[in-house]
């Protein structure tokens, strides 16, 4: 696997695991009718925070195992890493962040109707968040796609 192909996953795993913690911390304040303020501006900060944090450390673990595991295998340190973008890669990056505005801007459309259609500032706001998260995955799984599929 690939340098750019590794950070793809580290992404795709946080961010997948990012929007569960949100379904199902979002589902249970809906259903506790704990939805308030004060709540769902906890939970954004979390959310930010863990997106931040979780990609991060999630890309510096995964590399050194990798590291690791490659040392192990060859009995030598590979000191050089791969990290240049060719003509592919850019192509790749750029169908993905495509695939991430098309469904962030649907999504945001969506979130705006529901304000119009009569719920509170506060969901619309909730779900501008949900969808930007959802937006990521999508791109990320486009990503993936395309590196597997050798496009």
């Amino acid at each position: 696997m690939t340098f750019h192909q590794k950070n793809v996953v580290v992404t795709l795993v946080s961010f997948s695991l990012i929007m569960l913690y949100m379904t199902v911390r979002i589902g249970w304040l809906v259903q506790t009718d704990s939805f308030t303020d004060t709540n769902v501006f906890w939970l954004w900060g979390v959310v930010i925070v863990m997106a931040t944090i979780v990609t991060i450390i999630g890309m510096i673990l995964t590399h050194i195992v990798a590291a690791v595991r490659e040392t192990i295998a060859h009995g030598e340190a590979d000191e050089s890493v791969d990290d240049t973008k060719d003509e592919r890669d850019i192509r790749i990056d750029m169908q993905g962040t495509k695939v991430t505005y098309t469904v962030s801007s649907t999504g945001v459309a969506l979130a705006m109707l529901s304000y119009v259609l009569g719920q509170s500032a506060l969901v619309m706001f909730t779900a501008l968040i949900f969808v930007g998260v959802i937006a990521q995955v999508v791109g990320d799984i486009t990503r993936l796609v395309l590196y597997r599929r050798g496009f």
